[in-house]
């Protein structure tokens, strides 16, 4: 258990220094890397740095170091593309649902917004471009090797629960957080930590995570706090935000707990209680 977990704190928090390092020189350099960094940009440039280090870190610690096999790693061949797609619709729809739920049980609601459906189009397509490096970085970090690798200390249950919760307490920084908002993203993490482990490995967890955080983006909700400016509609929470999440998004709210926790029950039973436990 110490091994592994030792592994797994190696792993993350080296990741996260690589991550920053570029930004870190940049800065020492006297380079203009505040204007670079704000708004989209910023986000997406955060984004490719954490991909690039955990990736790297993915290579030479678990395949290299470790010699584990890149399917050992989540990486399979088999069942990728459909694991992908099931995962991206599957957690999109829990998304959407979410939504709905705030809007079938508060005063919640869309409202018509400035611009057409081109515009729609091609703002939402750009945002699924910035938030698919990001979705899959996030997974190279909390599931992959670390969530392969605390398996064989902890088993599998114990090993996603303490990688939800760490995913979770990541997002502690984010804007309009609630002690709400941090366990349904701990409970999001329980969710994603059951798919790595469906048909498809870590392609399945990357689409269910893109699509969940996709859905949210396109339906012009924040993303765990982060606003997006999507054209055409615009989504009020209103005034319960209990169950809407209000700034936050849908994830600081009890309609999120209710979807996710449907669905981490229903991969639960799909995977076997064999395999979770």
């Amino acid at each position: 258990m110490a091994r592994s977990s030792g592994w797994v704190l190696l792993f993350i928090a080296g990741g996260l220094a690589l991550a920053v390092l570029p930004f870190l020189l940049a800065q020492a350099a006297r380079l203009p890397v505040g204007r670079v960094m704000e708004g989209t940009n910023g986000l997406l440039l955060q984004a490719l740095a954490q991909l690039a280090a955990f990736g790297f870190l993915t290579w030479a610690i678990g395949h290299r170091f470790l010699r584990m096999s890149w399917p050992d790693l989540g990486w399979v061949r088999e069942h990728r593309v459909t694991g992908f797609l099931l995962g991206l619709l599957g957690a999109a729809l829990l998304a959407f649902g979410a939504m709905l739920v705030s809007v079938l049980g508060s005063d919640a609601h869309w409202l018509r917004d400035s611009g057409g459906a081109a515009a729609y189009l091609r703002n939402v397509s750009l945002t699924l471009l910035l938030l698919a490096p990001a979705a899959l970085a996030e997974e190279l970090m909390f599931r992959g090797f670390s969530l392969v690798m605390l398996e064989r200390g902890i088993g599998r249950g114990g090993a996603i629960v303490a990688l939800a919760v760490a995913f979770g307490l990541l997002h502690a920084w984010n804007p309009e957080v609630t002690p709400l908002a941090l366990g349904n993203i701990a409970l999001a993490g329980v969710f994603l930590g059951l798919t790595f482990f469906a048909p498809g490995g870590i392609w399945t967890s990357w689409g269910a995570h893109l699509g969940w955080n996709a859905s949210l983006a396109a339906f012009d909700a924040p993303v765990s706090g982060l606003p997006f400016q999507i054209p055409l509609i615009d989504f009020d929470p209103g005034h319960a935000t209990w169950l809407s999440g209000g700034a936050f998004g849908p994830e600081g709210g009890l309609a999120a707990t209710i979807v996710l926790t449907i669905g981490c029950a229903w991969l639960a039973r799909y995977l076997g209680k064999d395999k979770v436990a």
